[in-house]
């Protein structure tokens, strides 16, 4: 078998070589290498400017380089590999020059499949890194007996894996001791480990040059055979496979050879020419992409075998024939029921296809791969992925209904319990927008808000995947207080800050500013420790960009919308201060935002509010139990900080961040060491340092309402 093989491939290789590798009237090849298309030296003969092969005729022979980023080009294959020479990097190495950082353009990454980083040099340690942050790395070390060394395993070499996609090599050279001589010869390269496994590992330090294998894709519409003006770049008889990082690359069909990426590249193969591709016992047929075996008379075909029937038996013909038709018969049954099933498969596939292009699949794709490396913010799940992980969509599996759509609870295949948004059809008008906030929302890391982990867009409507909050939101707690867990005065004010705290990070120190929109007491959730997770950003609808700050384009909910926003249609941060200026008048009172019917008195709980504030009777709309724990100072100041956030003027209206000083302030009147660790955690240090040794920590006074004149006839109404 291994002859008939070896003979086989390279029957096959020979057929390929002689077929076109190039456009018609394109130089097919430079020296000794075969430039292939998508590639290509000269004008209109490479697919894109990431493809242009310059051809340097001062070599003998020529030598071919990539122009973008002139790396000579040792071999080409259409399977989505070139064999580049690589420089090696050295540092401190006499007669030699200090390497250089080498950055990749696209469509060329390294190959983590093919190379491997490798360092050479006594206490050398190689580090390729982004941004302060290690990708990878090795240590060589040296000993007396080190020259006798042989292989790559840590004495004066070492190589290590590389992540895939890596587009740059910048490797930093060091002493593994930092107390040690930094100035010894050392040595790093990316290099094809098959040809270095074969090398001696000390002559490859006196090489300026090493081959190493770089990954190359197409970056368009992902079509299967069609070479057409609609984007797509693969030839008839061939189909386009899609890689992690979404680019394509196209592959022959089976029964077909040839480069797939020339139009009527992929050429039909004729396995009856050659009897080592065919199974046929007795005559071969030639059809595209494929044969048939027939036999001669007086034998009756099985497969690829012929039986000889029995010349004076009919008995034994009718048994043969009917054995022989009734396994037709079922062949020809099981085959149309694989034929429909291909037929449903690929028929989804492509109805999925037309949901991700249709839900900014191809948009998202672009925004991931502009992120200047963070590749996974946002994972994109397939949808049999979330099928399984929420059991079919099961209705047990339902953990509410929403505005914007269905909320499941599902269970991923790492063991990870998440929350999923099956979200109303969106409008493709905003599509672009939608994706953008994807992005964005995915990046949002704070401990009180709930994280975006991913979505599928391979579904009819898109699906947004959450962590998972099991102990429900804050409304509940407030309506149906219980003696399991009673909502106590001191977790009403930690709810407080934290909610807070996470709105003033979205408004000031996330990358680009978010305005939430809907911030009511149903958004906001309880874990497992009741602590506070501000929700539902709205994602399932579309979003709008007013200058530099992101907003949310969600209708709010009656009760909690700031009444500003309906004169100015202008939503602001101050439009989401009082919002939260509504939730703490909920934790007061323990009141819906919208009150039952009562003879003269307001709908509102926030009018409500302010007027029984105005009339100094506080007291008679405080909750039970904040009257029972809290202090009367501490009420009175939560109280005031309301009042300030339902301002009807937003200008006079508190920042979230002076919001969440005040409220630290409440819970630690004595503890100025607390709140500034707190300011440090959500806004960061520098922009808190020096006003709190200047400012009292009493709870006399918040926002210019002195606590001693006023608590009084706020109070009195209780005696």
């Amino acid at each position: 078998m291994v002859p008939i093989i070896l003979w086989l491939w390279l029957t096959t290789t020979a057929s390929v070589a002689a077929s076109p590798q190039s456009r018609p009237g394109c130089q097919e090849s430079c020296g000794n290498v075969v430039i292939p298309y998508p590639f290509g030296i000269g004008a209109n003969c490479s697919f894109d400017e990431g493809f242009v092969v310059t051809c340097n005729d001062t070599f003998n022979p020529p030598k071919p380089f990539i122009k973008s980023m002139n790396l000579e080009v040792l071999q080409i294959s259409i399977n989505g590999t070139v064999q580049v020479n690589n420089p090696v990097i050295t540092s401190n190495c006499p007669g030699r020059t200090n390497g250089l950082d080498l950055f990749l353009e696209f469509p060329f990454s390294f190959s983590d499949t093919y190379n491997r980083f490798t360092a050479m040099g006594c206490n050398n340690l190689a580090l390729i890194t982004r941004q302060d942050t290690i990708i990878t790395g090795c240590m060589s070390i040296c000993n007396v007996s080190s020259t006798l060394q042989t292989g790559c395993f840590g004495i004066s070499c070492c190589q290590t894996t590389i992540p895939p996609f890596l587009k740059f090599i910048n490797a930093s050279l060091r002493s593994i001791d930092p107390n040690k001589d930094q100035n010894d010869c050392k040595y790093a390269f990316m290099v094809d480990y098959q040809w270095f496994r074969d090398k001696d590992i000390y002559a490859t330090r006196d090489m300026e040059y090493v081959p190493a294998v770089l990954d190359w894709t197409i970056n368009g519409t992902c079509i299967n055979g069609t070479n057409s003006s609609t984007g797509s770049f693969c030839s008839a008889n061939a189909y386009c496979s899609r890689n992690q990082m979404w680019s394509s690359r196209c592959y022959c069909e089976s029964g077909y050879e040839g480069n797939p990426y020339l139009p009527s590249g992929c050429q039909d193969i004729d396995e009856c020419a050659e009897p080592s591709l065919n199974r046929c016992e007795r005559f071969c047929l030639n059809t595209p992409g494929g044969y048939n075996c027939s036999c001669p008379g007086g034998y009756l075909s099985f497969g690829y075998s012929c039986l000889k029937l029995p010349n004076n038996n009919s008995r034994t013909k009718v048994i043969v024939l009917g054995t022989c038709s009734g396994l037709g018969v079922l062949l020809l049954l099981l085959g149309g029921w694989w034929l429909r099933q291909e037929v449903n498969r690929r028929k989804e596939t492509k109805l999925k296809e037309k949901f991700f292009k249709r839900n900014g699949g191809l948009l998202l794709q672009q925004q991931l791969l502009s992120d200047k490396g963070n590749l996974e913010t946002a994972k994109l799940f397939t949808s049999k992925e979330l099928e399984k992980a929420t059991d079919n969509y099961n209705c047990n599996r339902i953990l509410g209904h929403g505005g914007q759509g269905t909320v499941y609870k599902g269970m991923l295949t790492d063991g990870r319990i998440v929350a999923i948004k099956k979200s109303k059809i969106l409008d493709e008008g905003k599509l672009g927008q939608f994706i953008n906030e994807v992005v964005i929302l995915s990046q949002v890391n704070h401990r009180n808000v709930v994280k975006l982990i991913g979505c599928c867009l391979e579904t009819e409507v898109p699906m947004l995947v959450y962590e998972f909050i099991p102990n429900g939101t804050l409304f509940h707690y407030i309506r149906e207080q219980s003696e399991e867990f009673p909502l106590s005065w001191d977790l009403r004010l930690r709810i407080a800050s934290e909610v807070a705290g996470a709105l003033s990070y979205l408004h000031s120190a996330a990358a680009i500013p978010i305005y939430h929109r809907d911030i009511k007491s149903t958004n906001i959730l309880l874990d497992e420790k009741y602590r506070a997770k501000v929700s539902d950003f709205g994602i399932s609808r579309s979003i709008s960009e007013d200058q530099t700050h992101l907003t949310t384009k969600v209708q709010g909910t009656f009760g909690y919308l700031d009444p500003e926003y309906f004169q100015s249609s202008q939503f602001t941060d101050k439009s989401d201060v009082y919002s939260f200026g509504v939730v703490l008048v909920e934790l007061l009172t323990g009141e819906k935002p919208i009150l039952p019917p009562r003879l003269e008195e307001c709908r509102s709980l926030a009018s409500h509010f302010i007027l029984s504030m105005e009339e100094n009777r506080l007291i008679d709309i405080l909750d039970s139990r904040v009257r029972k724990e809290g202090g009367k100072e501490e009420i009175l100041a939560v109280a005031n900080l309301a009042n300030r956030c339902l301002d009807l003027n937003g200008k006079k209206r508190p920042t979230m961040r002076e919001i969440v000083i005040a409220l630290d302030r409440i819970r630690f009147p004595n503890d100025t060491s607390t709140i500034k660790q707190r300011c440090k955690e959500d806004e960061g240090a520098d922009e808190f340092a020096g006003p709190w040794e200047a400012t009292s920590t009493s709870t006399d006074s918040f926002f210019g309402v002195s606590v001693s004149t006023t608590s009084t006839l706020l109070f009195e109404k209780s005696s």
